[in-house]
């Protein structure tokens, strides 16, 4: 999954291209997009106006995964299942539900007995409602984007003591295995000592490659594309790309 309660930080522009980087790799992805925002789900190409079935029909209604996934029209072996602004209701739908944080737990291992994919990436809100309770319960590892600006490690601090909290109580196969460095800029010294500071606190987790500031990664959104499939060429898309390869080499030493 990939969170981070301070918005702004690259985390959903990672989570797609992050995804398309292993699907272009070859590997079979699903990007569930957890967000009611439903920016995931727009930067794979997925049509999704309101009344699309989608993360609250599976959470609330109990819809099996499989009948809302959708393909991402640009690249092979990627999906999706899509988010609406319904979503944004899905925190009150749940609040009297039995077992409210494992919904989308069960629903991933119902998935995995009829569809075979080697990564499952969960984009969420940036917040610590039971929206992200419910990734953090399903999940077995955390991807962090961490931007190199001022104030970096705000809310990953309180994201940390509530993935202590889930480890404890929820989910005993919870940990952080990837931290990424997003929105360098290597004219400025602040870019510098920010990744330095990150490195120094999570050492083993950081990715060795770090995302630009890049035009074309800003762009992509627009065009309803993630940046490897608007413009492979760009800095920002190279950066995805090594980043992609740097996690499934990472996962196949495991």
């Amino acid at each position: 999954m990939v969170a981070n309660q301070k918005g702004g930080v690259g985390k959903t522009t990672t989570a797609v291209n992050i995804a398309a980087g292993l699907a272009m790799g070859g590997l079979k992805v699903l990007v569930v997009d957890m967000d009611p925002q439903g920016n995931a789900t727009t930067a794979l190409g997925v049509e999704h106006p309101e009344g699309t079935e989608g993360t609250y029909e599976v959470l609330v209604d109990g819809k099996p995964l499989i009948e809302v996934v959708k393909r991402c029209p640009d690249i092979e072996g990627l999906f999706v299942v899509p988010a609406t602004i319904d979503l944004a209701g899905a925190e009150i739908g749940l609040v009297a539900t039995v077992s409210r944080e494992t919904k989308l737990q069960i629903a991933l291992k119902k998935f995995f007995k009829e569809f075979y994919v080697d990564y499952v990436i969960v984009d969420c809100p940036p917040s610590l409602g039971l929206l992200t309770l419910n990734a953090l319960v399903a999940a077995k590892e955390i991807m962090i984007p961490i931007q190199c600006e001022y104030y970096a490690l705000e809310g990953v601090t309180q994201l940390l003591k509530t993935i202590d909290l889930v480890t404890g109580r929820l989910n005993d196969e919870l940990q952080l295995t990837t931290v990424v460095l997003t929105m360098f800029d290597a004219r400025t010294n602040l870019s510098s000592q920010v990744a330095d500071e990150v490195r120094n606190h999570f050492s083993a987790q950081t990715l060795n490659t770090v995302i630009p500031r890049s035009v074309r990664v800003a762009e992509a959104p627009s065009y309803a594309q993630t940046v490897l499939s608007y413009h492979l060429a760009s800095a920002g898309a190279q950066a995805y790309l090594h980043a992609a390869e740097e996690i499934a080499q990472r996962g196949a030493q495991n």
